[in-house]
């Protein structure tokens, strides 16, 4: 069965801390050397090392990546050729140039310019690709078959960076974290927490969810900063607890992933109706995966409607009191249920009228739906005041041309990447 892996960031995450939870965990830091020479670096070029360290009363591991290079302008195309020439597993090559594409993406709308005109500078230096390409290898070899991971503090302040002083969080990692609709908190205090690197690492490879386990090990990971609380990031790794739940593997062939989630209920026949869509709207802000309503019939032939919502199990407290609070019921019913949901994700298609993202579904290791984004069509239509429709079908075209109809080059791993999304 495939390990199991929980990622607890209470300071944070950053490429060289997951290189340090992955190489704490068990994962030899001679194999990291072993990935940094597979990209044909020259061995006077670059150092890796791991040092164990104590953040406070804590001991960790901390990567110092130390690779002799003067200022990077890569774009996207010279980081994929870097990483297609290594001598690494097909796999690993996909997840790493897919936290790149991502990383790309987020850069381009930061920037209003094109994925393809993105200038990579501090992610696009070397150490960064040793932190992505090696963060994918670790996860490879210690055979985690899924990685969760848990709310992420962001931080306020002020960071210096290539494009000048920029506020924190920086606009790319917000970008990416929003892309992939992930959980934040407050953070311990001021500070650049989560860096553009590991913020696509996660949203790239992560689901933000605290799996059911049976722990085996925990490995610790130091960042570079010193805070007056100790800077380091948790690897739990273990089996799922429950035999009957099968984790998604990342990036494989598994067709589904089997989740418990709770559905909430209730019926209404006494409040106005335009009310339900600013119901509806917090319900989805508090953490619903969906909700809907049903026109019914009650007692005394009184037309009424059944109130649906499907949620994490862990959020029925949050969001019954929610429905007691901002509706008429009294009462709200709840079932637990068991979902099986299939692996998707989101990629970008061009079309005569723009670029669009479409969602792509897989069965088991088939490709077998690409659904345009409405919001984008939408946009692009407006621009070009054409039919909405136009673009839906020229945005659904591309996306079947380049993902669905591709068959083998996508289900072979050789697609510019993919990524778990939330359950919908």
């Amino acid at each position: 069965m495939p390990t199991l892996a929980y990622l607890d960031t209470p300071s944070g995450i950053s490429g060289d801390i997951f290189l340090g939870c992955l190489v704490d965990a068990g994962w030899p830091v001679e194999r990291l050397r072993a990935v940094v020479e597979s990209l044909y670096m020259p061995a006077e070029s670059w150092d890796v090392r791991a040092e164990e360290v104590m953040c406070g009363p804590l001991r960790a591991t901390l990567l110092h990546v130390n690779v002799a290079e003067g200022d990077a302008h890569r774009h996207l195309s010279d980081v994929r050729a870097i990483i297609e020439a290594g001598n690494l597993p097909t796999l690993v090559k996909k997840r790493a140039i897919a936290v790149f594409t991502r990383l790309a993406e987020a850069e381009a709308k930061v920037h209003g310019s094109s994925v393809d005109e993105v200038h990579f500078h501090e992610v696009g230096a070397l150490d960064a690709i040793v932190d992505i390409v090696g963060v994918c290898a670790g996860l490879y070899e210690l055979k985690i078959g899924q990685l969760h991971a848990s709310p992420l503090p962001l931080g306020h302040g002020w960071a210096n960076t290539m494009h000048g002083k920029i506020p924190l969080p920086a606009p790319a990692t917000l970008e990416l974290l929003a892309a992939a609709n992930a959980p934040t908190r407050p953070a311990p205090g001021p500070g650049e927490l989560v860096t553009p690197t590991g913020a696509a690492l996660l949203a790239e490879l992560a689901l933000f969810s605290q799996p059911t386990m049976r722990l085996e090990r925990i490995g610790l990971g130091a960042g570079q900063k010193q805070f007056e609380w100790p800077n380091v990031a948790r690897l739990w790794l273990g089996e799922p607890l429950d035999a009957a739940r099968t984790p998604l593997t990342i990036g494989a062939d598994q067709p589904v992933e089997a989740v418990e989630v709770v559905a909430l209920e209730t019926n209404i026949d006494n409040m106005a109706p335009e009310l339900y869509g600013a119901v509806s709207d917090r319900l989805f802000a508090a953490g619903a995966l969906d909700v809907w309503t049903t026109p019914i019939g009650m007692k005394k032939n009184r037309p009424a409607i059944l109130l649906s919502v499907l949620a994490p199990t862990d959020l029925e407290d949050a969001l019954a009191t929610l429905l007691l609070r901002e509706t008429t019921t009294l009462g709200v019913r709840v079932q637990t249920l068991r979902r099986h949901v299939a692996r998707r994700a989101i990629r970008t298609v061009r079309t005569v009228y723009g670029e669009a993202r479409v969602k792509l579904k897989w069965v088991g290791a088939e490709v077998v739906g690409a659904s345009p984004e409405y919001e984008d069509c939408r946009r692009l239509a407006d621009a070009a005041d054409v039919p909405i429709r136009l673009v839906y079908d020229a945005v659904h075209a591309a996306g079947n041309r380049e993902f669905v109809q591709a068959g083998e080059e996508v289900r072979e791993g050789r697609s510019e990447g993919e990524r778990v999304l939330p359950n919908p």
